[in-house]
């Protein structure tokens, strides 16, 4: 893997790493964090030039001057940054989790930069899809037969009341996973997020979700929005709901999946996307 630098609009010095080879696919990460966990995608390395960008302030990437850059919106010309320094007239776009707020600010104020779009596991904040704790709870309770459920769904309960705490929410974390094995649990130990970044990114300014909503239906451009079946961070409903914002998505649900379906099922996730990039 190499990996190189180049400067965001205001001086900040942000990393990419390339590996793979075939038609560049800039991917954003969520948390928001450095891109490592998302690792070479279930393989899409061998159909694709993956382009992780770490996140300003994560990684290799530079901490910035400005904390209050970390916000949401702020970074978009981050990623506009990286599209210029790539040389690319439009660009190929995955994004993860919170990266899909990200992508769906970068796809409202440039949206004749994109080519294709694929939000995997998306959150929804940018455009201000509620998830409700039933949409949760139900989802969660495609487990039962886990032998961890009892104490997970019993936290999972406490946190969708209101009142779960720092235990809770380390409890429920095998709902994240399709399979809470060694591999997930690895997987997990090796996340981390800064507080700071994590609460100025969603800081008030950072959306504008109506207008988001409304810039998102004149985006003609193909996207693919990934729901993992067993998923209770991004539930389908309310993946469905996303997607159908866009004038041009289609919704594909992987089986047994969890938040991280490339982990969970790497040759469909791989198939799924290359397939949807190659159309």
């Amino acid at each position: 893997m190499a990996y190189d630098f180049f400067p965001a609009p205001d001086g900040t010095r942000l990393a990419l790493h390339s590996t793979g080879t075939g038609d560049p696919l800039v991917c954003l990460p969520g948390g928001p964090t450095d891109s490592a966990y998302l690792g070479d995608l279930g393989g899409l390395t061998d159909r694709h030039r993956l382009i992780r960008l770490d996140l300003r302030g994560t990684g290799r990437s530079a901490t910035p001057a400005d904390p209050a850059s970390y916000r949401c919106d702020r970074m978009v010309d981050d990623v506009e940054a990286l599209r210029v320094h790539l040389g690319l007239e439009r660009v190929n776009l995955l994004a993860h989790c919170a990266g899909a707020n990200l992508a769906a600010r970068y796809a409202e104020r440039h949206p004749q930069r994109l080519a294709r779009l694929v939000l995997a596991t998306p959150s929804t904040r940018a455009v201000g899809c509620e998830i409700t704790g039933e949409q949760r709870l139900a989802t969660a309770r495609l487990r039962r037969g886990e032998p961890w459920f009892p104490p997970a769904y019993a936290a999972l309960e406490a946190i969708v009341a209101g009142k779960g705490d720092a235990d809770a929410w380390e409890t429920v974390t095998p709902f994240s996973y399709g399979r809470w094995d060694a591999r997930a649990q690895a997987h997990h130990a090796g996340e981390s997020l800064d507080p700071v970044i994590l609460t100025t990114y969603g800081a008030d300014g950072a959306y504008d979700p109506a207008r988001t909503r409304e810039a998102l239906g004149r985006v003609g451009v193909p996207v693919l929005v990934i729901a993992g079946e067993v998923d209770v961070v991004a539930p389908q409903p309310v993946v469905e709901e996303f997607a159908g914002m866009f004038p041009a998505a289609e919704v594909a649900v992987q089986k047994g999946a969890g938040h991280f379906p490339w982990l969970d099922g790497p040759e469909e996730f791989a198939q799924v996307v290359a397939g949807f990039l190659g159309g």
